[in-house]
Parts: C-alpha cells; structure tokens; sequence
C-alpha cells in the first residue's frame, strides 16, 4: 500500500520511484489543466447566469446574435448608448463649470442619469420658463391647416390625386372658410319666417333648404378665392413667420399660375352660386368680400394698424349674406332695398356687428403671442406698434357685445331671455379682455383671452339659434296643443255671414 497521494491524471509519471516524496507532494498540490468545455462561467456560477437568463430570455444578445439582426439594429444601439455617454459626459463638465461642481467636482452617476431622463428635462424647462416669464411659450396658437395640409401633400407622390387635391384645399384655409360658413348660416336661421307662431310644428313654413344650399356653397367657394389670392399676394412675408411659412406657395408646391386659376376659379363659381341660387344682393355681398380682403385688407397690413378693423369688416359681411338670403325668399320686391335697409333688415346688421366686435378680442389676444413674428415680418400690427391701445381695443369691442345682443331682443330676433344668457358669456369675455388689458398680455392673460373668444362666438350663436322669437312658444303648443284660434275665428265668421244673409233675406 502505497501512501503517496494520486497524481492527476495529465501529470501522471510512469515511474514513480524517480520523484522523490517532497516533490510528489508538491506536484500533487497543482492544479489541474483547465478543461475546454462549453461554458466558460465557472462552476460555482452557473446556477446564478442560468436563473438570470431565464428571468431575461429576450435580451440584446439574443437578438444580436443572428447576423441580419445585428446589421440592422446594432450600428442603431450602438449609436444610442454613446449618445447616452455623450449626454452624461456633456452634464458632467456643465456640473463642473458651475459653482456648485467647483465644490464637488465627482458627481455620481445617479445625478447624471436622472438629468438625461425626459421627465427631468420637461420639468427644468417648465421651471426655466416660470422663472423667465415667457408667455408665448405657454401660449398655444393652433396650427394652421393649410401648414397640416401642406405637409400631408408633400410626403404623398408627386402625380398623386391626393397630393393635388390636399395642395388645392390648403389654398383655401379650409378652418377659416369653415367658421366663415358658420357665421352666415347661423343668421340665415336667425331669420324671422312668417308664420313662425302656428300652433302645430308641422304648419310652420320653413325656409328653403335648396337656398342654404347654394348659400353655403357659394360662400365658401368666395372664402377659398379670397384666401387663395391672399396667399398670392404675399408668399415671401408668409415665409417670415413660424405659421405661415408651410404654406403651398412658400414651399413651391404649387405654381403661381396654378394658385391663380383656383382663387379666379372659385371666386367666378362662388359668386354665380350666389347669383342664380339666392338672389343678387347676396352675390354683390360675397365678390365685395373678395375684393375687400384681398384688394384692401391683404395690402394695408403693411402700411397701416386700420387693416384690423378692415379685416373685421371682412368677417363681418357673412352673417349679413346668410340674412339677405333668407329675407329674399319672404321679400316684397326683393331689391337690394328692402334687403339691406328695409324694416326687417336691422336683425342682419345686428349679426354683422356682433362678429365685427368679436375678431378685435379675438385677434387681439392671438397676434400679442406672435407680436414680434409680426414686426419682423413687416406687419403693422397694434400688437407691437402699441401694446396699450392692443388691450384698450379687446376691452372695448368686448364691452360693445353687450347692446349688440340686447339689441337682437329688441328688435324680435330673439327672446327677451337671450339678454340673461348672452350676458353671462358676454361678462366672462369682458372679464378675461380686462385682465388682458391690465396686465398688457402678460402672466396668461394673453392666452386667457384667446379661449375665452374661441368658446364665446359658438356658445352666443347656438343660444340665440336655441332662443329665437317664438320657438319655444311653438314648441309648447305643439306639445300642450292649445286650442286652434282661427278655427273659433272662423266659425264667428260663419255665423255672423247666415245672420247677415237671414237679415237680407226678410227684408
């Protein structure tokens, strides 16, 4: 029995009795070869790297390891992780060069990482804002459509229908034509249509749904040459400013030949829709708009603040078009008399004036956000030409809603009940065109303002659509069903005929 210990097997000797004990135990004490297998973690990790890739199957590395994979997304991930880098190393030198990294010049990497995350960055820029005071960055404009549908025309083919139809519609400030609609059919149901108090619903004569028709079309065929030929006349200052800058002409989507034949096109098709749809006052109405905004209001806003007013007079003609044209179906003569200035008329101008004093609070409060957008464009606006008569002008054609609707209750279009209503919406637009003024635009006043006016105008227009004169009393005797008058007139009338026949009779 041997009481020298096993050698391992790769350094076994075929003639122990060469190796002295010392030397045999030294060579005992030797590790063996490491073995070539599969793995490469050592034994004692494999239970942990096994359990861990079993809670992370789907990791980076499993993705990556096929080929066509890793061309396509590992230059991308790559690229991702030393932009990461990048932005840490960037926010450590900046921690470095303030005075609060001089004193601590280590920063840990905690820090770092919770300054690249996005919920920290969108909170120091809301932070920086606050502490700057910068109104236009909270003040929301709208985006423009034309801009929305110019770029959806540009990423569609080039001979495409769809990309000519978008480019053509972007011509016509689809949004801007579509409240200008709006504004004319809600007089045209404003109207007072004889008869309007008959006790049954069905007995009530109604307008002519082919005249709104024809109204509704050829008013915006007008809006769309009017805003195509303002387009026309000022690409190179649309380029100036943020909002207009992705508009067809400006970015050569269109030609200039190709834009003049849509604004002459639908100017010709609108006005004839007027003409031999409704009648010729409603006509005359929409070319004078034509002519007025792209003749009068388009040139002057380089020359002179009244171009505002101007424009308000432009938004004010619709509604007097929806009320001319539904005066023309219960008039007399039907002459541009009767329809503009006659005893009925006074409702049409009242409609008129109350969206001619709607836009200076309105436009008002959106140009302030964009004010400095304006002057380097070359537009002369109130806006930055003088800031206090801005907000004294919102102030005052707000205050000046009040009588205009007052007045829609005087004069029978609507019921003394629209006053109570009307003026609550009035006071809340009063009020923010107030704190517009005090504050000059600023700590949101300007923003305030804005949704104050989008909110008023369709609010005011569907209650004094819900509130005109004799609805609800015609409602309510359609639904209570008073007894019919004229049929207790008519049997009086009969009666007193055969006593006046009996007394003819035995004379």
């Amino acid at each position: 029995m041997s009481l020298r210990p096993r050698l391992p097997r790769p350094i076994a000797i075929q003639d122990a009795s060469t190796v002295c004990l010392w030397c045999w135990r030294k060579l005992s004490r030797s590790s063996a070869a490491p073995k070539h297998t599969f793995s490469t973690i050592p034994a004692a990790r494999q239970g942990e790297v096994a359990l861990s890739k079993r809670r992370k199957a789907l990791g980076n590395d499993y993705f990556l390891a096929n080929a066509t994979l890793k061309e396509s997304f590992g230059a991308a991930l790559a690229r991702s992780k030393r932009e990461l880098q990048r932005s840490i190393a960037t926010s450590k030198a900046g921690a470095a060069d303030s005075p609060a990294g001089a004193i601590s010049q280590a920063p840990s990497a905690d820090a770092a990482s919770e300054e690249v995350l996005p919920h920290r960055r969108r909170k120091k820029a809301k932070e920086q804002t606050a502490a700057t005071n910068t109104d236009e960055a909270h003040f929301p404009i709208p985006p423009d459509a034309s801009s929305k549908l110019t770029t959806l025309s540009s990423n569609l083919p080039s001979q495409s229908v769809r990309r000519l139809l978008a480019t053509y519609l972007s011509l016509s400030k689809p949004r801007l034509s579509f409240l200008v609609v709006l504004t004319a059919t809600a007089a045209y149901s404003l109207y007072p249509v004889p008869g309007l108090l008959a006790p049954a619903a069905t007995a009530t004569p109604s307008l002519s749904t082919l005249t709104l028709l024809f109204l509704t079309t050829g008013t915006a065929l007008c809006s769309s040459s009017a805003n195509a030929f303002n387009m026309l006349l000022e690409p190179t200052h649309d380029a100036k400013m943020s909002r207009t800058r992705n508009r067809p002409l400006v970015r050569k989507l269109i030609s200039t030949r190709g834009a003049l034949i849509f604004a002459i096109g639908c100017g010709v098709a609108g006005t004839g829709a007027l003409f031999y749809g409704v009648n010729p006052t409603t006509a005359f109405l929409g070319a004078a708009n034509i002519l007025l905004y792209a003749g009068v209001y388009t040139p002057m806003k380089r020359m002179s603040v009244i171009n505002t007013w101007v424009g308000a007079i432009v938004g004010g003609i619709p509604p007097l078009m929806g009320w001319t044209a539904a005066a023309g179906q219960c008039a007399h003569e039907g002459t541009w008399q009767e329809l503009l200035f006659g005893e009925d008329a006074v409702g049409g101008w009242l409609c008129a004036a109350l969206l001619f004093a709607w836009q200076f609070p309105h436009f008002n409060s959106l140009s302030w956000a964009i004010r400095d957008e304006y002057k380097n464009a070359g537009y002369r606006m109130l806006c930055w030409v003088n800031t206090a008569q801005n907000g004294r002008v919102a102030l005052r054609y707000a205050v000046l809603m009040f009588p205009v609707c007052f007045g829609l209750s005087y004069f029978g279009v609507t019921d003394w009940g629209f006053v109570a209503t009307s003026s609550a919406v009035n006071g809340w637009m009063a009020w923010k065109a107030y704190e517009f003024w005090r504050e000059k635009g600023h700590k949101g006043t300007a923003r305030g303002l804005f949704w104050a006016s989008v909110w008023h105008l369709p609010i005011v227009m569907v209650l004094a659509m819900a509130q005109k004169k004799g609805l609800m009393e015609r409602v309510w005797r359609s639904i209570v069903g008073y007894p019919e008058e004229e049929d207790d007139e008519l049997y009086y009338d009969v009666d007193e005929l055969d006593k006046e026949i009996g007394e003819r009779g035995v004379s």
